[in-house]
């Protein structure tokens, strides 16, 4: 009976610790334009494609950098260059029903809702904040910025509202923006297509922008190390910058050499245009002389 009773607790250990699991990945990093870094229970870390992300992972964008995140219900985040985002949610199933709040911090991000999944929306319970407004979301592509003089939401598709201060505002026009200065009262705006695309352009990710996908053949090889201890230094250098870097022990081509060297290098360049793109970056950011290679 004893033995009954411990194989059924187990068993039901192993299911909740299945649903731990499940419930913690919220998102899926699908892109890095790198220097990125994920912030994690005290640990910073360089922000590479594939990466799950948990709730209370902090996600941030250097210089010149993008970054796209699916989440498990289907939607994407689009974030751009000096960005702090942030997930929280309490979602045990959140590919069936996302609830949650996404923080950001700083810097500019778009939402859009997957196509798939907007019969379930009104299963979804996510709110945005940007900077000091909090958006309801209802709408299926919204962007907005947090920056030091104001807030910016614009609305592209959907329906939102948006709260400042105790204070709701309902956006149900596409290309309608809420302006909110940081010293002044908050409008509603038109939004005309020149906007529109300069903003958009913040936060997408272009052919030939340097790019790291989940799969690619290319890489960036930013240096050789001719000992462990080079190579680590390297190594902490690059992911210290915001670049996922690996290290692959190589042999020496003469048999009877018995140093092997070290290369440290980037992955996931869909081709030799992308890989190129993202060494002259890293280049230009820590001097190393970053190539593309396949």
């Amino acid at each position: 009976m004893n033995r009954s009773l411990l194989k059924c607790l187990l068993l039901c250990l192993a299911c909740l610790a299945g649903l731990s699991a499940h419930a913690a990945s919220l998102a899926t990093v699908e892109a890095v334009q790198a220097p990125a870094w994920l912030e994690r229970a005290g640990r910073t870390e360089p922000l590479a494609a594939a990466t799950e992300l948990r709730t209370g992972d902090v996600v941030r964008t250097g210089t010149g950098a993008r970054a796209y995140l699916m989440l498990a219900d289907g939607s994407r985040v689009k974030l751009g260059a000096g960005a702090s985002f942030t997930l929280h949610s309490r979602s045990l199933q959140p590919q069936k029903a996302l609830h949650g709040v996404l923080n950001v911090v700083a810097g500019a991000f778009r939402f859009t809702t997957g196509a798939i999944k907007r019969k379930t929306a009104t299963e979804r319970e996510l709110t945005i904040r940007v900077g000091t407004a909090t958006i309801g979301i209802r709408g299926t592509d919204i962007w907005g910025k947090a920056s030091g003089d104001r807030d910016v939401v614009a609305l592209l598709a959907g329906r939102i509202e948006v709260t400042r201060g105790g204070e709701a505002v309902e956006l149900d026009e596409p290309n309608t923006y809420f302006d909110a200065p940081r010293a002044g009262n908050a409008l509603v705006r038109p939004l005309d297509a020149g906007q529109l695309n300069a903003w958009s352009r913040e936060t997408e990710i272009l052919p030939g922008d340097g790019a790291s996908m989940q799969r690619g053949l290319w890489r960036v090889l930013a240096a050789t190390a001719t000992s462990s201890d080079e190579a680590l230094a390297l190594y902490d250098q690059l992911r210290l910058a915001g670049f996922a870097a690996r290290i692959r022990p190589v042999k020496p081509a003469d048999a009877e050499a018995e140093a092997w060297h070290y290369q440290l290098f980037l992955a996931g360049f869909v081709d030799k245009r992308e890989a190129e793109v993202a060494a002259a970056r890293l280049a230009a950011l820590t001097s190393l002389a970053a190539t593309a290679s396949r």
